[in-house]
């Protein structure tokens, strides 16, 4: 019923709006920009229809023999790991939309539905289910992420919730606030607690080429209320496997504060990131728990292309190919990258392991929407063993 309800929502709002004369002489233009973009004369008003679809093919190549049997045999495997379809826009110049769902599970998960208020005295206002303002890793797209999965710190950040924050940005800065609740697929939320105060703040010392040559450092931070709740803090190893290799198990929690420092620059074909995250988790009636984690990763365009950045979200965004591989005989974008991450999920009582990984990256961009990746996985849990995975994954979006 939900998505029905959506769905219909959104049909309606776009004959509607098509339908209405803005002005007697009004047009509308309707172009390709990584995506079908219809647009007003006037720029007062926009629509973008798109999706994406990310097929991946895993493969288990070795497993220690503490690990298998702590975990079981790693299987092969193969899965859609997302199938979006989205539109957004702006409406009268000031007012902004979104609408995505994810129907990779079987069942239709909201992933952002929001809408906004543009350049008001306070800066921008989002209200509604979206990313949280917290970490570089995160707020990038998985359209956009340099490997298959994100890194393992990840684990303590939070994701899309249902809330509303006010941020902006230019070339030098980019920052967001907000308050959110906790709310599941369908940005559902019930009961007492479950609020997040959560901010970002990136500062660029310089800005140079229109993205080709910045430094990105950012500081954010997350002050979650989950009094009378329970936690559990699981780290996949960077391979979308059923098995939690790191694992807190439950425990009963009063709040957890989470801060993140952020470096990241791109000087023409290099680019590089890295993150250190900071968990405090307070228990009622017992001391307090501290778990950490960080990355750090680089990459290379092997045919000279500079990685993609926005600064209204400070994050990674589309690499666009010199030449795309098409009649022309074009070679596409060819990238280059390795990535070395921890998580600590130890303190105490409280025995979650402690997980490394290390994966190297080939990605393949024939063209600005279309991506073949390849990733070798090396995760190591401390004390128990390690394994190798290769996974595959073509991506298209639209």
């Amino acid at each position: 019923m939900r998505i029905h309800m959506g769905v219909a929502f959104a049909m309606a709002a776009i004959s509607v709006h098509l339908s209405t004369p803005i002005v007697a002489d009004d047009a509308w233009e309707v172009t390709w920009k990584e995506g079908t973009r219809i647009e007003s004369a006037d720029d007062r008003f926009r629509l973008q229809i798109g999706g994406r679809v990310q097929a991946d093919y895993a493969f288990a190549v070795s497993q220690s023999d503490a690990l298998e049997q702590r975990f079981g045999k790693f299987e092969d495997f193969s899965e859609l790991r997302r199938a979006r379809l989205f539109m957004e826009g702006t409406l009268y110049e000031k007012v902004e939309f979104k609408i995505q769902y994810d129907f990779a599970s079987g069942d239709a998960q909201a992933n952002d539905i929001y809408l906004g208020f543009l350049d008001t005295p306070a800066g921008n206002i989002r209200l509604g289910h979206y990313k949280e303002p917290f970490s570089l890793e995160t707020l990038t797209s998985s359209k956009y992420i340099a490997f298959i999965e994100r890194s393992l710190p990840v684990v303590f950040a939070p994701g899309r919730n249902m809330g509303v924050m006010f941020h902006d940005s230019n070339d030098r800065f980019t920052w967001g606030a907000g308050v959110f609740r906790e709310s599941d697929e369908f940005a559902s939320s019930s009961g007492e607690g479950r609020r997040n105060v959560t901010g970002r703040v990136v500062w660029r010392p310089y800005y140079e080429d229109e993205g080709e040559r910045f430094l990105h450092i950012g500081l954010g931070a997350t002050s979650k209320d989950s009094a009378g709740l329970n936690s559990e803090i699981r780290a996949r190893p960077e391979v979308h496997i059923g098995s939690r290799l790191a694992n807190t198990g439950g425990f009963a929690v009063d709040g957890q504060d989470v801060v993140g420092l952020e470096i990241a620059g791109v000087n023409g074909p290099f680019w590089f990131a890295a993150e250190h995250l900071n968990t405090t988790v307070e228990r009622p009636m017992r001391g307090d728990l501290g778990f950490g984690g960080y990355y750090a990763q680089a990459g290379y365009f092997l045919t000279g292309e500079s990685r993609g950045y926005r600064t209204s979200s400070a994050a990674f965004h589309r690499t666009r190919p010199a030449s795309n591989f098409e009649g022309g005989g074009g070679a596409g974008a060819w990238e280059i990258a390795l990535r070395y991450s921890h998580t600590d999920l130890s303190d105490s009582e409280i025995i979650g392991g402690e997980l490394d990984g290390i994966t190297a990256a080939v990605n393949w961009h024939p063209n600005p929407v279309t991506r073949l990746m390849l990733n070798w996985v090396h995760p190591d849990l401390d004390r128990v063993g390690e394994a190798d995975f290769m996974v595959v994954r073509a991506q298209i979006d639209f």
